[in-house]
C-alpha cells in the first residue's frame, strides 16, 4: 500500500496585521542562482470506447487512476473526507480539476530540460495505466465534445461552493472549471523591484501567450467561433478575481498593493480539519476582524491567506512566486514550450531589461484590447500597426536570447532554445494549434471532433 498524507488544515500562527501578510509574499524572494521553474498541465481523462469522460468512483474511474498511480508508481495519496483527491511525490503533486481534469504540478526544478523530463516521465506513466485500461487522455483547451451535463463531479467541497458561487458572478465560470484545461508556469523573483518588472511583462505579454497557444475551437461538437475559448471563459467569469490588473502598472506597485487587492477578493471557504466551511462571498479585512458570521471573533493564519491567494485567477497571479496563466492546454511539446517562453524573457537580466523595453510604453487600454481580441483571432489580432503575430516573432527572438544566455546545455550538447521550436513552427506558418484542428475538422474528418481524442492523445 502506498503512504498517505492528510489534508493540511488551518492550525497555524494567526494572522496579526497586514504587514504580516506582505511579509508572507516577500519571503518567496530568492538569489537569481536559486530561481527555478514550476510547470503545471491538465489534461482530459476519457474511455476510448466511446469518448465519455470517467466518473469518480467505479471501474477504472478517477479514483481508481489516483489508486493505480499510489500502487504502481509510489506516489503518496492525500485524502479529503477519507477519499483520494490528490497524489505527492519528490515535491511534485497530481491534483484533480472539478471535472476530473488529472493535474501534474510539476516540481521546482533548475533547467528546462529537468521539466521536459519531468513531463516525460509523468506522461510515460500515464499511458502505462491508461492504455490498457481502455483510456486515453487528450492535452486541449477546452473539451471539444463534452456538454456540462455530462461531466462527473469530482469530491472536493471546495469544488462544491465554487459550484453554487460562480454563476452568481459570470455565466461561464462553471464551464471554465469543469470542460476547460491549461498549462501554466511558476517562475521566482530576486526582490520586490524584479518581481514587478517580471509581473508587468508577463500582463502585457499575456495575450501574446493565449494567441501561440490557442487550442480550445470546440465545444459541444461544433465550432465556437474562438480559437481559445477557454481564454474567453475568463472574461465572464468573475471580474472580482479575474483578469488583467491594470494597477500592477501604477507608479508605486508591490507587495502591498497586491495585498490590498487580494483583501478585496470575496473569500471561498476556509479549511479545518477534514472540514471546508463555507464563506463565499465573505471579506478577508473582515476576517482579520474577527467579523465573520460563521467563524465569530476567530482570526485568520497564515494557512488561511495561502488557501486565500489561490481563490484569484487574474492572467497573472502572485502568490511566493508568479504565476503565467494564459495559456490553453496542449500536447507534450506545448508543455515544454510554456516554460521556455517564459524562462527565456524573465530569467536572464538583460533579456528581462530589452523585453520590459519593449512594452513598457502601451498603455493598458491597448493591452485590454490585445486581450478582448486574441481568444477570437489569434495571431491575426491586430496590435498598433502590426498583429500578435508579427509582435510574436519579436517575442520569441528575446525568449531564443535569454535561454541562450543562460547556456544550459542537455546530455546531446543542445541549449533550452530548442524547446521553443513549436512556437516558432506556430509563428512561420501563422497557424495556432486551433487553426490546425479547425482545418481537419472541416477539410478531413467531415465536420466530427471524435479524430481529435485520436489523432492528439498523448
Amino acid at each position: 500500500m502506498a503512504a498517505e498524507l492528510t489534508a493540511s488544515g488551518g492550525a497555524e500562527r494567526p494572522v496579526e496585521s497586514k504587514a504580516d501578510l506582505v511579509a508572507y509574499l516577500a519571503a518567496g524572494e530568492k538569489a537569481p542562482g536559486a530561481f527555478r521553474i514550476g510547470t503545471e498541465h491538465e489534461k482530459f481523462v476519457y474511455r476510448r470506447a466511446d469518448l465519455r469522460p470517467l466518473a469518480y468512483e467505479g471501474g477504472r474511474g478517477i479514483r481508481w487512476l489516483l489508486e493505480r498511480f499510489a500502487d504502481r508508481f509510489g506516489w503518496q495519496i492525500k485524502r479529503e473526507g477519507g477519499l483520494p483527491v490528490a497524489l505527492e511525490r519528490e515535491r511534485a503533486s497530481i491534483t484533480l480539476e472539478p471535472g476530473g481534469q488529472f493535474e501534474l504540478s510539476g516540481a521546482p526544478l533548475a533547467t528546462l530540460h529537468d521539466t521536459c523530463r519531468e513531463a516525460n516521465r509523468h506522461l510515460a506513466e500515464v499511458k502505462a495505466i491508461t492504455e490498457p485500461a481502455g483510456l486515453g487522455v487528450l492535452g486541449i483547451g477546452f473539451n471539444p465534445k463534452w456538454r456540462l451535463a455530462d461531466i462527473p463531479r469530482m469530491p472536493k467541497p471546495r469544488y462544491d461552493i465554487m459550484t453554487r458561487y460562480m454563476p452568481t458572478r459570470g455565466t461561464l465560470g462553471v464551464d471554465m472549471m469543469y470542460r476547460s484545461a491549461t498549462i501554466q508556469v511558476n517562475l521566482d523573483f530576486a526582490a520586490e523591484a524584479d518581481m514587478v518588472k517580471k509581473f508587468r511583462v508577463g500582463i502585457a505579454l499575456q495575450p501574446l501567450a493565449t494567441a501561440l497557444f490557442a487550442n480550445s475551437p470546440f465545444s459541444d461538437g461544433v465550432p465556437n467561433g474562438y480559437l481559445s475559448y477557454r481564454s474567453h471563459c475568463w472574461t465572464d467569469t468573475d471580474s472580482d478575481r479575474a483578469g488583467m490588473l491594470p494597477f500592477v502598472f501604477d507608479e508605486g506597485f508591490g507587495y502591498e498593493r497586491y495585498v490590498d487587492y487580494m483583501l478585496d477578493v470575496p473569500m471561498y471557504f476556509v479549511q479545518r480539519g477534514d472540514r471546508m466551511i463555507d464563506l463565499s462571498g465573505r471579506s478577508f479585512r473582515d476576517f482579520m476582524g474577527g467579523r465573520l458570521p460563521e467563524l465569530p471573533g476567530e482570526l485568520p493564519t497564515v494557512d488561511d491567506w495561502a488557501d486565500h491567494l489561490t481563490t484569484a485567477f487574474p492572467e497573472v497571479r502572485l502568490k511566493r512566486f508568479l504565476e503565467m496563466r494564459g495559456a490553453d492546454g496542449g500536447p507534450w511539446n506545448m508543455i515544454c514550450a510554456l516554460p521556455a517562453l517564459w524562462v527565456g524573457l524573465l530569467y536572464d537580466a538583460a533579456t528581462l531589461d530589452a523585453t520590459w523595453d519593449l512594452c513598457r510604453d502601451w498603455s493598458i487600454e491597448e493591452i485590454a484590447r490585445m486581450r478582448a481580441d486574441v481568444p477570437r483571432l489569434g495571431l491575426e489580432a491586430p496590435f498598433r500597426d502590426r498583429t500578435v503575430g508579427d509582435l510574436a516573432v519579436e517575442v520569441l527572438a528575446l525568449a531564443e536570447a535569454g535561454l541562450g544566455a543562460r547556456a544550459h546545455a542537455d546530455v546531446d550538447g543542445r541549449d533550452e532554445r530548442q524547446h521553443l521550436a513549436p512556437l516558432q513552427d506556430i509563428v512561420d506558418r501563422r497557424e495556432t494549434p486551433a487553426e490546425q484542428k479547425l482545418r481537419l475538422v472541416r477539410d478531413e474528418w467531415n465536420g466530427s471532433v471524435d479524430p481529435i481524442f485520436t489523432r492528439f492523445a498523448y
